[in-house]
């Protein structure tokens, strides 16, 4: 497995607050149409860096429950 840079891992890290701060939605956490936005959104950032693939759905679970810990700052 091809280890990915810390600058690859800092860009990665700023598109994805950058788009889910876009896209989240009051009710995003309530709403299956929603979460599955943000997750194909995140997975397609992840894939474009070439973030490993056995480890994708990991780091889309963990963005997303940061999202959803962070998402009463972001809405306001």
């Amino acid at each position: 497995m091809q280890e990915l840079s810390d600058e690859t891992l800092k860009i990665i890290a700023h598109k994805l607050t950058e788009n889910l701060r876009q896209n989240i939605t009051v009710d995003w956490s309530q709403r299956e149409s929603v979460r599955a936005k943000l997750r194909l959104m995140v997975k397609r950032i992840l894939r474009k860096y070439k973030y490993p693939p056995d480890q994708e759905e990991i780091a889309i679970k963990q963005v997303l429950q940061q999202a959803q810990a962070l998402c009463d700052a972001w809405i306001q």
